[in-house]
């Protein structure tokens, strides 16, 4: 009598095909599934926002929109009229910051945030549901702007942003050397968050994110902040060097905090606009196919961050005469 194999029909554990995993979320920037064609969104991405710094034009956003915008919100000339007393510079300070949103920085970093826009429910609720990640935003965009404005009332006017040497060919101002080197910064990090939303490069919120989720909501927020310690506006600049000449750290601190809240006003409220008439469209969008979720927030990024770095970095030393060209389109 011959032994009869007692191995049973069923597959064990070990015999099981496993299947790979579904990629989980790890932050709110890396949200599980990523497109199929990741080095594509890069280079396009990229390309979209190298092509955005030739045709940019800076005194166009910054003259014909910023300017006007703050002389209608003030009633006058808002460059020609000196600031007189505390109020008037608090009251200036929100109208620049209004006056000083339109800029390709401050519109792509939003851009990041519009999944978020995304929810079910009635109206209400997808109106309700943006103003938590705004706040917490907020929470990073107030700890900077307040740090840096109080730093400022200290100590603003030995600061490079304070100076007023003249910008020639061949030579950079210590304004546009603290530009370049916080605008690059903020360029490159933005870099660095594209290519972690489509996993290319690993996720610097995975470890934080588990105990604190909304880490990265403060986070953009302070980088959004960040903006104030280069910017080159003109009623920026003249908000600064009030604040720096003030000497009172708490009017530095209030004004810096009101000027990057006005900074997000209008966004904001198209941001809640637009959870509130596509909220539930976007969602079903996102859920037809996830992966366009980490596609939306990787171009945001990408295109930000490389206009920011080439805008700042490489195209500022062609306007001073550093390198010897770089392509700009006739009107800017």
């Amino acid at each position: 009598m011959t032994r009869t194999d007692r191995r049973t029909s069923h597959p064990t554990a070990a015999d099981e095909i496993r299947l790979p995993s579904e990629p989980r979320a790890t932050s709110l920037f890396v949200p599980g599934q990523t497109p199929r064609r990741r080095w594509l969104i890069v280079l396009l991405s990229v390309l979209g926002g190298f092509l955005l710094t030739v045709v940019w034009s800076a005194e166009f956003v910054d003259q014909t929109i910023g300017d006007n915008i703050a002389n209608t919100m003030l009633g006058h000339d808002a460059k020609e009229t000196p600031l007189s007393g505390v109020v008037a510079g608090v009251i200036f300070a929100f109208v620049s910051g209004v006056a000083g949103t339109f800029t390709a920085c401050n519109v792509a970093a939003f851009g990041a945030l519009a999944p978020l826009a995304g929810t079910s429910g009635g109206r209400l609720t997808r109106f309700l549901a943006p103003l938590r990640p705004l706040g917490w935003m907020a929470v990073g965009m107030i700890a900077v702007s307040a740090a840096y404005g109080a730093v400022v009332g200290l100590v603003g006017t030995s600061m490079p942003q304070f100076s007023t040497v003249p910008n020639t060919p061949g030579s950079l101002s210590p304004r546009s050397i603290q530009s370049m080197v916080v605008f690059g910064l903020i360029g490159l990090i933005m870099i660095y968050l594209g290519l972690a939303a489509l996993r290319v490069l690993p996720d610097p919120f995975a470890r934080i994110s588990r105990r604190y989720p909304h880490a990265p909501l403060v986070f953009m927020g302070a980088l959004i902040a960040g903006f104030l310690i280069g910017r080159p506006f003109a009623l920026f600049r003249q908000m600064f060097r009030d604040a720096a000449e003030s000497g009172n750290p708490l009017y530095g601190a209030a004004a810096f905090t009101l000027q990057s809240i006005g900074n997000i006003v209008i966004i904001a409220v198209l941001f809640l606009l637009m959870a509130w008439f596509a909220g539930s469209r976007l969602q079903s969008w996102f859920a037809a196919r996830p992966s366009r979720l980490a596609a939306t927030i990787a171009v945001a990024f990408l295109v930000a961050g490389a206009f920011t770095f080439l805008y700042w970095d490489v195209r500022l030393l062609a306007r001073r005469e550093i390198i010897p060209w770089y392509p700009t389109a006739p009107w800017s």
